[in-house]
């Protein structure tokens, strides 16, 4: 089990770094929290981009390892606090199911979203690594149409991604806003902890 000397955790409020915020209250994880300012352009100082030569957050440091890339971090997390039951664990049948659809997020869904929010023509849909955006969508649609959660009744890390992600994504208008998606984010921001990382990140902005 970690404590707050050997995981630190690199965050701008808000950003996509909240739900790390958020995935860290789920597991109930003691961190050392480093805040880094946008609006100062802290993410592209010598020192940050050490860690992460992209300049982007979330990054996550434990026990001098450092990890990058949003679903490498909540698989990390959600796997090295496993008490919080929100990975599950290897033999599951659910483990390739959730890391399925946490790897969809990185490799399909937000490539697309942004490749149609910037109005970019898709290429060669051979050469796409999510095919085509209307596939795409109603590949994460048939699947949250499936129960509760991303694995049916089961909470996960991945919810902890799809729920901030779908949120923000169905604020700006960069999805379609389906009841699936609807229901399911009202869901997501139910959550108790859902509100906390809200207070934190507004008491924390700028």
């Amino acid at each position: 089990m970690s404590n707050a000397s050997d995981l630190i955790f690199y965050h701008a409020s808000p950003s996509r770094s909240s739900g790390v915020l958020l995935l860290l209250k789920e597991l109930g994880a003691a961190y050392d929290l480093r805040l880094i300012s946008l609006k100062d352009q802290e993410q592209l100082t010598p020192e940050f981009k050490a860690l992460n030569p992209m300049g982007k957050v979330p990054v996550i440091v434990h026990q001098g390892a450092v990890i990058t890339e949003q679903v490498a971090i909540y698989i990390y997390l959600a796997d090295l606090f496993p008490a919080a039951g929100l990975a599950p664990p290897i033999g599951d049948p659910d483990r390739g199911p959730y890391l399925r659809w946490l790897a969809f997020y990185g490799s399909s869904f937000e490539p697309a979203v942004v490749d149609k929010s910037m109005n970019r023509e898709p290429g060669v849909r051979g050469m796409m690594p999510y095919g085509d955006y209307d596939t795409m969508i109603g590949a994460l649609e048939g699947q949250l149409a499936k129960g509760t959660y991303i694995l049916g009744d089961r909470f996960s890390a991945a919810d902890v991604l799809w729920g901030s992600a779908l949120n923000w994504m169905l604020k700006w208008k960069l999805v379609p806003a389906s009841a699936v998606f609807e229901a399911y984010v009202q869901r997501h921001s139910e959550r108790p902890a859902v509100q906390w990382v809200l207070e934190q990140d507004h008491s924390k902005a700028g």
